[in-house]
């Protein structure tokens, strides 16, 4: 019988292979693995991001000037600057009243009808058509137009209150503040949200004006009662 060679001994040089310890499967070390790179990788962006956040400038906040001009100007809104002009007409009509009684004269009116219309808001001043305007006619249909609102037992209201601030003339401007058209609008170019005809057109200026009374005073008899306390609305 052929005898079997011994077995050869490791060399004393050959470090023994590290057994990798029974728990670390390789699925485990799969998943070891992804969880490391992502932790490591997640906290490098969240530094990042706040060294980025850190160094920035803070943002302003928004000015109401800014506000106003992302959101535009409300055309039925309160204007403190018109309503201020409004009011330093009503004193300038007051104050040529008492010197044209000094002088023993007739004063000036407050409403003068012009041949152009006023520009403004990117409209530039327009000629008027040949021809008178009709107040008559303005105010058949503005008390239609009321009346289309719901608005039937306002029409006393209305029609006072228009008569004194243009004569329902649509080429009415008041020579103290500029305002414009039936209404009075101050400026004349915020009736453009009602059409861009609003330098002529009379239903333009009705239907803008109807909807400035309601936003500001609520109705026509609200309108009226502010301009008889304030000599203007």
């Amino acid at each position: 019988m052929k005898e079997q060679p011994a077995p050869r001994s490791r060399r004393a040089d050959q470090p023994a292979k590290a057994k990798a310890p029974r728990w670390l499967s390789p699925k485990r070390a799969v998943i070891l693995g992804t969880a490391a790179v992502v932790l490591v990788g997640g906290g490098g962006f969240t530094v990042y991001t706040a060294i980025q956040n850190a160094s920035a400038e803070p943002e302003k906040p928004l000015s109401l000037g800014d506000l106003t001009k992302m959101l535009g100007d409300d055309p039925f809104g309160p204007d403190p600057d018109a309503d201020l002009l409004k009011a330093q007409a009503v004193q300038a009509l007051k104050s040529d009243k008492l010197k044209a009684e000094r002088e023993d004269r007739k004063p000036l009116d407050a409403i003068k009808i012009v041949k152009k219309a006023p520009g403004g808001g990117g409209f530039d001043p327009q000629q008027l058509p040949p021809g008178t305007a009709n107040p008559t006619g303005n105010k058949a249909l503005g008390k239609q137009m009321l009346e289309a609102r719901g608005w039937a037992d306002q029409w006393g209201c209305l029609e006072k209150l228009w008569m004194k601030e243009s004569g329902w003339n649509e080429r009415a401007m008041n020579r103290y503040s500029g305002a414009y058209g039936i209404p009075q609008s101050l400026p004349g170019h915020k009736m453009a949200s009602a059409g861009n005809d609003w330098q002529t057109n009379a239903a333009t200026q009705i239907e803008w004006g109807l909807g400035y009374i309601k936003g500001r005073y609520g109705t026509p008899c609200g309108a009226w009662g502010h301009s008889q306390a304030k000599g203007w609305y």
